[in-house]
Order: C-alpha cells, then structure tokens, then sequence
C-alpha cells in the first residue's frame, strides 16, 4: 500500500486532535532539541554546515507551528490543494504536511 492510497480498513480516516497533538509536539522538541545541540557544539563546528542545520530545522518547526495552528482551525488533516483528507498513514509520518503525496508531487 501506498501513502497517496487511503486505506478502506476500520482505521478512522483522520488523526484525533489530540494524537496530531501529540505527534506535532514530538516533532516541535526534537526540533529544538537539535537548535540547542547545535548551539552547544560552539564555534568549533563547521559554520556553513551548522548554518544550513539551523535554517532547515527552523523551517520544518514553522511548518509544525502552522500544523498546530491547523488543529486550531479544525483544517488538519486535509490537503492544502485538493482539500481531500490526508491518509493517517501520512500523517503518522510527517505530522505536520499540509499537502496528499499527489499534490505534494504536484507542488514539488
């Protein structure tokens, strides 16, 4: 089975708010968990590589910020672009994507 193929088992079609919670707030400490190692590792480290880490890592946090944001609104677990739901096998592994894996390839 594929991520851009819902699965037709009993599994609910979308994740509780309280689960994408809980994965969102996972994703959100492992972030800064790695923005604090990095500041840790000093000036000794390689400044660009460092750099690049740090821009990355802010990325993706922003994305789980606006994911939070989403459970808000009640829009989580819907693409951004078709407004079809995201299988839960999707958001399992990326909690905070916005987009189906068809559209995520579309945008890409």
């Amino acid at each position: 089975m594929s991520l851009d193929t819902p699965r037709a088992e009993t599994r609910l079609e979308r994740l509780t708010a309280h689960e994408a919670v809980q994965r969102l707030e996972h994703e959100r400490n492992s972030r800064l968990t790695q923005l604090r190692a990095i500041a840790e590792a000093g000036p000794d480290a390689e400044e660009q590589v460092m750099s690049a880490q740090k821009d990355t890592i802010r990325r993706v946090l922003a994305q789980v910020e606006a994911a939070f944001a989403r459970v808000q609104d009640g829009s989580y677990g819907l693409c951004h672009d078709c407004a079809k739901p995201i299988p839960v096998e999707r958001l399992e592994i990326l909690p905070y994507t916005k987009f189906c894996v068809p559209c995520q390839r579309d945008n890409a």
